[in-house]
């Protein structure tokens, strides 16, 4: 039998729903002959693999890197996987949406620093103009809400998922 190939992605959010995940503990191992976890922040995998059927992404998409690695996720996916508020609604990270880029620079690099101020132009990626859900960049086949979701719901989209069903999360999950 053939493994379905799973990804887990982690943008811009808390780790929380990699955390939910991890929470569905031996349950995992119910299902752990019939998938393959081939790119994740749990695993040492450094490049994002062709082929992939479900890719959970979590977190919301802020800077230049998570917008490129949104596409390349999405272009390699069979199924993309919003994974909590933040990926379907961009939550938290979107609080930052109130200021200008160039204010949040200065905030964090000049304002709040007491040696060297200054703005760093190597090794971080810019700032897009606003963080986004995950939705208004590349489409998306399913949301799963919660800050973090239950692992229980997780869980019920895997299974769903590993007997060709679509998931009904009306049925175990509600918005708002």
């Amino acid at each position: 039998m053939n493994k379905v190939r799973i990804a887990t992605v982690w943008l811009d959010g808390c780790s929380g729903c990699h955390m939910s995940f991890l929470d569905i503990d031996e349950r995992l191992l119910a299902v752990a002959d019939r998938i393959d976890l081939v790119y994740s922040p749990l695993v040492d995998h450094k490049v994002f693999p062709e082929n992939v059927d479900v890719t959970f992404l979590e977190g919301a998409i802020t800077n230049e890197d998570d917008l490129h690695k949104v596409r390349l996720v999405r272009e390699r996916s069979k199924l993309l996987v919003s994974l909590g508020d933040c990926a379907v609604t961009a939550n938290v990270p979107s609080m930052r949406n109130f200021f200008s880029v160039d204010d949040l620079y200065a905030r964090a690099y000049l304002e709040n620093v007491d040696e060297q101020p200054q703005v760093p132009t190597e090794d971080i990626p810019p700032l897009l103009d606003r963080t986004r859900p995950v939705h208004e960049v590349v489409p998306v086949d399913l949301f799963v809400p919660g800050c973090p979701p239950h692992p229980d719901h997780i869980f019920f989209v895997i299974s769903e998922l590993l007997e060709g069903r679509v998931p009904e999360l009306g049925k175990v999950v509600r918005f708002g």
